[in-house]
């Protein structure tokens, strides 16, 4: 082992320190073993990896943890070294463009939440379990990673602990073997994921499936604690529905499931993961505020996980569009006499609500302390409200569905999207962009 240092190809400037452009992960392969008594985790991943860029040194995100063992397959290696939540692996030769190799990492140790811009995030110890929130830098607290929203892989996630807990993670169960006290949880995910979105949630939890409108309605399952089983029947009772009307207004769903975790636990807010949402027991209530955010989890299977922004400075791609997403399920429910109100109502309130704060904030290039303010979810759907306002509803949602849908998997810009929106509502969309985009003045709502 190595003690030289090394410096990666920076992954993004509003996340200093994480992600290395210079490769990328095709698929993570996670083998852990978590101990309840002194929160500690065992881990080997496997990671499948191509190179990106000429280099000779790859860097990989992990925080807190101590790794034991580096192993290369696939290159000329003997040299790695971990400092400052980085494992950089150097090897005897510059790997060019499209080399594929193996890394194996083991490593083990008490996992802590990763600091930054936006507070402390990742693997999170509950009162009696686990769950991970790693948005925007939270992965490395568990799993060795090139940490950065581009890089999407497959995953595979096993995970064994106590069998008095059940563990929920990303993707399809696939097996779970029990022996002696312990059970082994198996989970794939075959579309691609971004670091940020990979989850592990561990609880003394049951299972209530919510039954869809139709035989090939998408699966739906609320995990919770039994003593919580009648709170999440009426919190959650819309589920079904709100996840038929998103398929109808952005396409098809775009993953085999969606799971809702409920804690015992209070949550600050809830948390979006690929294939599944996080909420505290203090969500299991049916007033607005508590509803739009089931609906804003929701919309994120299209927006932030299927179609993931490559850089965070676009987050407004992923936060906007889910606001928007609250004010089109309003609308839903008021279009079908079961209460809310149409999404200009809302749009109307949050751009008055807007005026009255300072102007100060470029929705398509945040700071790392604004990324997540409250005016990027606002504004950004009031730019959706504005765009739907200048084409019409009938060409706007087409465009959307067909974002979500070309899109899918991928990663994308706020210049492609606009060009893309351009492209098919026409030369007005570019003016509507800027000023909404990248003038910090809050323009006036088109007129319907």
């Amino acid at each position: 082992m190595t003690t030289s240092t090394t410096t990666p190809v920076q992954g993004d400037n509003l996340v200093p320190g994480h992600g290395d452009l210079s490769y990328g992960v095709s698929h993570y392969d996670l083998d852990l073993t978590y101990r309840h008594v002194g929160n500690h985790l065992t881990g080997t991943a496997t990671l499948d990896v191509v190179v990106h860029a000429p280099t000779n040194v790859l860097t990989l995100d992990l925080y807190a943890l101590r790794v034991s063992e580096v192993r290369v397959d696939g290159a000329r290696s003997s040299r790695w070294q971990h400092r400052r939540g980085r494992v950089s692996v150097r090897f005897d030769e510059v790997l060019p463009v499209g080399h594929e190799l193996r890394l194996v990492v083991r490593y083990a140790g008490t996992p802590r939440m990763v600091p930054g811009p936006d507070g402390e995030v990742g693997w999170e110890e509950l009162s009696d379990g686990v769950l991970v929130a790693a948005q925007p830098y939270g992965a490395p607290s568990w799993f060795p990673c090139n940490d950065r929203p581009s890089d999407k892989a497959t995953y595979r996630i096993s995970v064994r602990t106590s069998s008095a807990y059940v563990v929920i993670a990303n993707g399809r169960l696939t097996s779970r073997t029990s022996r002696a006290s312990t059970t082994t949880w198996v989970y794939e995910l075959s579309r691609p994921m971004a670091s940020y979105l990979a989850t592990v949630q561990i609880g003394r939890y049951v299972t209530t499936p919510i039954p869809g409108p139709h035989p090939d309605a998408v699966p739906v399952a609320i995990v919770h604690p039994p003593a919580r089983r009648a709170g999440v029947a009426v919190a959650f009772s819309r589920q079904a529905e709100m996840l038929e009307a998103f398929v109808f207004l952005f396409g098809p769903y775009p993953f085999e499931g969606y799971t809702v975790v409920v804690t015992d636990d209070r949550l600050e807010i809830p948390i979006e993961a690929q294939t599944l949402s996080t909420f505290g027991s203090n969500y299991l209530r049916t007033d607005w505020s508590a509803e739009r955010l089931i609906a804003h989890e929701l919309a994120h299977q299209w927006f932030g996980n299927s179609v993931t922004a490559s850089r965070w400075r676009d987050i407004w791609l992923h936060e906007g569009f889910a606001c928007y997403a609250e004010w089109l399920w309003s609308e839903w429910r008021w279009s079908h006499g079961s209460g809310g109100s149409p999404a200009a109502t809302h749009a109307a309130a949050h751009w008055e609500r807007l005026r009255r704060l300072p102007q100060d904030l470029g929705l398509a290039d945040p700071t790392a302390q604004t990324m997540f303010d409250d005016r990027v979810y606002k504004r950004g759907a009031l730019f959706l409200h504005a765009i739907r306002g200048t084409a019409g509803d009938v060409p706007f949602f087409a465009m959307l569905r067909a974002w979500a849908t070309d899109h899918a998997d991928g990663s994308v810009t706020t210049e492609e999207f606009i060009d893309f929106a351009a492209e098919r509502l026409g030369p007005r969309l570019r003016p509507l962009a800027d000023v909404w985009l990248y003038e910090p003045g809050l323009p006036d709502l088109p007129v319907s």
